[in-house]
């Protein structure tokens, strides 16, 4: 089972990438986010079209989270819970069914946080800790699970071309990779490093300053697997070649197989 993430920026502007994208990489599931709709506005006749079910939990102009599955999605959770007084779209979940079990899956927008000395970073940090909580709770069902999104953190110096140009960033502060760290310590492991530890792996170039032809970016989309999906890991991939197209989102997939049927 190949299951993928991708911050697409605008499912309106790169609709035309996505079918791309889907035909060369025949993902089972993907994980879209900022979709930037509500859910009455995302292109489901298209995506049907390529033999995927659709779930969606969308907003208007900002935000949003989908789940394109060539299996039927089962038990769709639209929000995190933990708060709910939090209209943002960011928390979507689902599950498959397989020949050998279920697969549980979430797309995740995890929010960015900046600046710093603002209420956006409080709000960050809480909504990492709703995480945490009800990752906790589905790591219980002992499933198959993938937390897969754009985490908008950078964990660690080598996931960063520049470090210290993120410095005062909300996605490079301790506060954030400690708390990324708490999720890992949960029992989940991050699919791209589980496979390497090889430094110049990013998933986001920003659009100033030739950013993507210098190579100046950072990992911040990240598949989080719990035990037994781990235990059926076979590879991670980023798709890098993906930014450079035209007019792309300033992310780029990320992918994981699964040795599931």
């Amino acid at each position: 089972m190949r299951i993928a993430t991708w911050n697409v920026n605008s499912i309106k502007q790169r609709l035309e990438h996505l079918v791309t994208f889907v035909k060369s990489a025949e993902p089972d599931i993907l994980c879209l986010q900022e979709i930037k709709c509500v859910d009455e506005a995302f292109p489901r006749a298209e995506i049907e079209a390529l033999g995927y079910n659709v779930a969606t939990h969308g907003q208007k102009t900002f935000n949003g989270v989908a789940i394109l599955s060539k299996l039927p999605l089962e038990d769709v959770r639209r929000g995190l819970p933990g708060d709910d007084g939090d209209e943002q779209a960011r928390y979507l979940e689902g599950v498959v069914s397989t020949g050998s079990g279920v697969v549980r899956v979430a797309s995740i927008y995890l929010p960015n946080g900046n600046p710093i000395d603002s209420p956006k970073f409080d709000y960050k940090l809480a909504w990492m800790d709703r995480l945490a909580a009800h990752a906790r709770a589905l790591l219980a069902l002992e499933e198959p699970l993938v937390l897969a999104g754009d985490y908008n953190v950078i964990p660690e110096p080598k996931d960063a071309a520049n470090p210290a140009a993120w410095a005062n960033d909300a996605l490079f502060q301790p506060e954030s990779r400690a708390k990324f760290r708490a999720l890992l310590h949960l029992g989940f492991g991050d699919a791209v490093r589980a496979c390497t530890d090889q430094p110049g792996l990013y998933s986001f170039w920003d659009y100033q300053a030739a950013a993507f032809q210098r190579n100046n970016g950072i990992r911040i989309d990240h598949l989080l697997l719990s035990p037994q999906a781990q235990d059926r890991l076979k590879a991670a991939s980023i798709r890098r070649e993906v930014r450079g197209w035209d007019k792309p989102s300033d992310h780029v997939p990320v992918l994981v197989d699964l040795d599931i049927d």
